[in-house]
């Protein structure tokens, strides 16, 4: 694994910037209803997430900066998607409960890790994977409610999509939380 840099002017970080930059730009056009420029945007900023990992660990630019950066704008476009497509009634309420709650117990268990001198979690294949189906399936529901063919199809392969990212969000999460305990173990003892 490559050393971890303390960098803040890398490219993968201004671009995380830029994807944090947008994530209001995105809940304006979401909330107002601006449906196909809410979904461009989304969909840029999931390519610009697969595009600054890439570039990170191709260039060795991977910074500790951007370990809080990438995972920090992966949380917001989940919340600001799911609190529009909630209020907007194209899921229900449950399924923003499911996931903030997972968010909230992993953000209480911040405190006792950086008091004990424990840094940011490596990001788990699992958390990865569960990220990437949410920020799948987020596009297809917003697009499921244009009806006809191409809706019915983006509602079925939306809510498959999201489904399987909150298992797999959920299981990241239980891996996170055995990982912090296990880490606050070695470091009490």
């Amino acid at each position: 694994m490559a050393e971890l840099s303390t960098r803040v002017w890398t490219i993968p970080n201004m671009i995380s910037m830029a994807r944090l930059a947008l994530v209001p730009v995105f809940a304006a056009l979401m909330f107002s209803g601006n449906d196909v420029a809410a979904v461009v945007v989304l969909m840029c900023a999931g390519a610009s997430d697969w595009l600054d990992g890439v570039i990170a660990r191709r260039f060795n630019q991977t910074s500790r900066l951007g370990q809080l950066l990438d995972p920090a704008a992966d949380r917001l476009y989940i919340f600001v998607t799911l609190l529009g497509l909630a209020y907007r009634g194209f899921v229900p309420w449950w399924l923003v409960a499911v996931i903030a709650s997972r968010d909230l117990l992993l953000a209480a268990i911040i405190p006792v890790l950086n008091h004990h001198g424990l840094g940011p979690w490596q990001v788990h294949t699992v958390g990865k994977a569960g990220t990437f189906a949410l920020m799948y399936s987020f596009p297809l529901l917003l697009l499921a409610h244009f009806g006809g063919t191409l809706g019915y199809l983006c509602q079925i392969f939306g809510w498959a999509a999201a489904l399987w990212g909150v298992a797999l969000y959920w299981v990241s999460g239980v891996i996170y939380v055995r990982q912090a305990v296990l880490e606050v173990r070695v470091a009490r003892a």
